[in-house]
C-alpha cells in the first residue's frame, strides 16, 4: 500500500470513527467519553488555531485564548441579552473573535519572534483584567451562565444539546466544517503564501506577496477557529468565564499543536486527544499526573521533533524526501 492510500485509509477511520463513537460507547456502557471526546474536538479547534500560526506562518502565540474567550462571551451575551437562537448565537461569537483578532492582528504581526509572543500575551492580559472587572458585563470571577437555546425545532419538537449525543453531533458537524476550511485553506494560493512567508519573508516579499497582510490574514483566520472553539465550548458548559482568556490556556493549546505536529492539518486533533485522554485515565490514579505529562511532552519534542504526525507521515517515505513536516530549523532565522 502506497503512502498516499495508508494516509487516506487513516482519515477514513479517523472519520468513521468519531461519527460512531457516541453508537459504540453508549453500547458498552460508557457514555461519560462522549463528552471527552467532544471536548476534545473543541480544544483541537483552539490548538488548530495557535498551529495555523506557528506551524504554517512562523509566528509563535501565547494569546490564542483571548479570541477563544471572546467566542465564549460572544455566545453567552448573545443569548443572555438578545435572546438569539443557537445558530445565530454561534455565529456571533465567532465574529466577536473574528472582530478582535482583525484589531489585535493590525498591530500584532507587525512583529516577529519573542516580541510577537510578548504582545500577544499582553492583549491577552488586558482583556483579562478588563473582563474581570467588568462585572455587570462578564459576570467577573463567577462568569455568565445560560441556558443554550434549541439547536432546530421541528413543530413541537425539538433538538437540545441536553441530549449528550445530539451535543457530540453539533460539535462534531462544527469541528469538521472548521477543519476543512483549514484544509482548503492551506492547500489555496493564500496557504502557499503562509509558507513562503514562514520559510523565508524577505524573498516572499520580494516575488510580490505582501508579508503584513499574509500574516494579518492568517491571524483573523486563526482567530476565527479560536474563537469557533470558544462558542462552542461556551455551548458545550452553558458558561462563560473570563479565567479562560489567560495566557496558559494559550500555552496548552501551543503544546497541543506541538506534540501533535505543527504545521499539520490534523496534528492539534491528534496532540489534544493524545494529551486530554492520558489526563482523563491517569488524573484518577495519580495526584502529580502532570508530571508525566510534562515527560512525555519532552520525549515528543526530542524523539519526534516534528509531533506525532510528523513521525506518521515519515513512514514509508524515503530518505531524502522533503514535505510539509519539514525540519523547524528550515525557517529558524536571527530575530529581529
Amino acid at each position: 500500500m502506497s503512502k498516499a492510500m495508508m494516509d487516506r485509509a487513516a482519515l477514513v477511520v479517523l472519520f468513521a470513527g468519531l461519527i460512531a463513537a457516541p453508537l459504540v460507547l453508549t453500547a458498552f456502557g460508557a457514555p461519560f467519553w462522549i463528552n471527552i471526546i467532544a471536548e476534545i474536538m473543541i480544544w483541537s479547534l483552539l490548538a488548530a488555531s495557535a498551529n495555523l500560526l506557528f506551524g504554517y506562518v512562523g509566528l509563535l502565540s501565547f494569546g490564542q485564548a483571548l479570541y477563544f474567550g471572546f467566542g465564549m462571551y460572544g455566545v453567552a451575551l448573545s443569548i443572555t441579552h438578545w435572546g438569539a437562537g443557537f445558530w445565530t448565537a454561534l455565529v456571533i461569537g465567532i465574529l466577536a473573535a473574528v472582530a478582535m483578532a482583525a484589531v489585535a492582528g493590525a498591530l500584532a504581526v507587525r512583529l516577529t519572534w519573542h516580541y510577537f509572543a510578548i504582545i500577544t500575551v499582553v492583549f491577552s492580559l488586558i482583556f483579562y483584567f478588563l473582563a474581570m472587572s467588568s462585572k455587570s458585563i462578564t459576570g467577573g470571577d463567577d462568569g455568565l451562565s445560560f441556558s443554550a437555546p434549541p439547536v432546530l425545532s421541528f413543530g413541537k419538537t425539538s433538538l437540545t444539546l441536553a441530549d449528550p449525543v445530539t451535543q457530540y453531533y453539533v460539535i462534531f458537524f462544527v469541528a469538521a466544517l472548521c477543519y476543512l476550511i483549514k484544509a482548503l485553506i492551506v492547500r489555496s494560493p493564500l496557504g502557499l503564501a503562509f509558507e513562503a512567508v514562514r520559510e523565508n519573508d524577505r524573498r516572499a516579499s520580494l516575488i510580490g506577496i505582501n508579508v503584513y497582510f499574509t500574516r494579518w490574514i492568517a491571524f483573523v483566520i486563526a482567530g476565527a477557529l479560536a474563537g469557533a472553539g470558544g462558542a462552542l465550548f461556551a455551548l458545550f458548559g452553558r458558561y462563560a468565564s473570563a479565567s479562560y482568556m489567560v495566557y496558559h490556556v494559550s500555552g496548552e493549546a501551543v503544546v497541543w499543536a506541538i506534540v501533535g505536529g505543527a504545521g499539520t492539518l490534523l496534528g492539534p486533533l491528534v496532540g489534544a486527544a493524545v494529551l486530554i485522554l492520558f489526563r482523563e485515565l491517569i488524573s484518577g490514579l495519580w495526584e502529580n499526573y502532570l508530571l508525566a505529562v510534562g515527560a512525555i511532552v519532552i520525549l515528543v519534542v526530542i524523539f519526534a521533533p516534528q509531533g506525532l504526525m510528523g513521525a506518521w507521515h515519515r513512514i514509508g517515505r524515503k530518505p531524502d524526501a522533503q514535505g510539509d513536516d519539514a525540519p523547524a530549523e528550515a525557517y529558524a532565522e536571527p530575530p529581529r
